[in-house]
């Protein structure tokens, strides 16, 4: 699919810099707006849009293929969203890259059941992209898939992302907790659409199931066939995102770039108690005090 270019404001004669359009793009991917196999625009077509030199959009190109989100940078032909390569290495990763080798050797099995407890649904929509590509070329064909996923709740004071200046007393709308809304709720719709598009195009069982944890979870973590736990930290830090009215400054993790650390029952006594722990945790979550997630 190619993508069509969109306007971005500048404010006044500031040029935006080379972090912003990398920002702008990666809320693009995180949105579901790019997904993997995506054509962007050239480079002098994203100059033009952001109104910057193509030496700017060069930066943040190559940020962005250093994250893991891009490929064919360097080359002659304009990038793409990466498409995730399969590994067998169980060594960190960043998170977007080892989920996705974990996901389709996960998807190998007859009965696939995932579990993720996760602050929005980016990194799992971006993954999944490697698994349903197998599927699609008959390398794998599972007979099920059972996914529950545990998201917070959109009525909560979100510990991140949160301005840094703090949100004023008489602010009505949060933009900064919209920006989140809005964007976990795109990730949803997507990650739901291609799941339940295996059951029109394969025959596949397949169910999607949502809820709404009342806190923000510090880490994300993926349950994988009840055989192994994937956990990463969200690691907050600085950023600013261009908003209408100016720019906004805030706190905000980006997961995708986060090491994701893999246990499995079969490495040993001390890997297989903490499969069951976080298994047992998650479904705790699930039967008590989460609740029924809404998208509006």
């Amino acid at each position: 699919m190619v993508v069509t270019q969109e306007n971005v404001a500048v404010n006044g004669n500031r040029r935006l810099s080379s972090q912003e359009i990398a920002d702008a793009l990666r809320d693009r991917i995180r949105s579901g707006d790019l997904v993997p196999g995506d054509r962007l625009p050239t480079q002098a077509e994203l100059a033009e849009e952001f109104g910057v030199e193509r030496g700017t959009v060069r930066q943040a190109l190559r940020a962005l293929q250093s994250d893991g989100l891009l490929s064919n940078v360097s080359k002659g032909s304009p990038p793409r969203v990466a498409e995730t390569t399969h590994t067998t290495s169980h060594d960190p990763q960043p998170t977007m890259v080892g989920l996705a080798s974990r996901l389709a050797e996960a998807f190998s099995t007859p009965h696939v059941r995932v579990d993720a407890a996760c602050h929005t649904a980016e990194t799992l929509m971006l993954a999944l992209g490697e698994p349903v590509r197998l599927i699609h070329e008959g390398t794998i064909r599972p007979e099920s898939i059972d996914f529950r996923i545990l998201l917070p709740s959109r009525k909560i004071n979100l510990a991140f992302p949160v301005p840094v200046e703090g949100r004023g007393e008489d602010d009505e709308e949060d933009p900064v907790h919209t920006r989140w809304l809005d964007q976990r709720n795109a990730q949803v719709r997507v990650l739901r659409h291609n799941l339940e598009a295996l059951r029109t195009s394969h025959g596949l069982d397949v169910r999607v199931t949502f809820r709404a944890l009342p806190f923000t979870p510090p880490v994300k973590l993926y349950l994988l066939n009840g055989q192994e736990a994937l956990i990463a930290y969200y690691m907050l830090m600085k950023r600013e995102e261009q908003m209408d009215g100016g720019t906004l400054e805030m706190y905000d993790a980006f997961g995708t770039q986060s090491l994701l650390f893999s246990f499995e029952k079969g490495a040993g006594q001390r890997d297989a108690a903490f499969v069951e722990q976080s298994q047992q945790w998650f479904d705790a979550l699930w039967e008590t005090i989460t609740t029924d997630l809404t998208l509006s």
